[in-house]
């Protein structure tokens, strides 16, 4: 198994679009959260995504691709195997 982080970009996309592309990520076992070493949990920029998966990052972005299409067929995908994650958050 394998950590991802996932960033999708729709094209003229409106926020009924996202909130679609969420739902169904989700469905797919993508969270827009990720826990902290302190237990909390953060929220992740919009359409941005984290999994665990037993896929390449090919097939992930190829499963992701089919979603974010399903929603709106201009997109972007990125995706990123990660052995690690560190973040900095900042509140306004």
């Amino acid at each position: 198994m394998a950590d991802f982080t996932v960033r999708i970009e729709l094209h003229g996309a409106s926020g009924e679009d996202y909130e679609k592309l969420h739902e169904r990520m989700k469905v797919h076992g993508y969270a827009r959260e990720v826990q902290g070493d302190d237990g909390k949990w953060y929220h992740l920029p919009t359409a941005e995504y984290v999994t665990t998966k037993a896929l390449s990052s090919a097939q992930v972005r190829d499963e992701v691709r089919t979603v974010a299409s399903s929603v709106r067929q201009s997109n972007w995908v990125l995706v990123t195997e990660s052995n690690g994650r560190s973040w900095y958050l900042t509140v306004k």
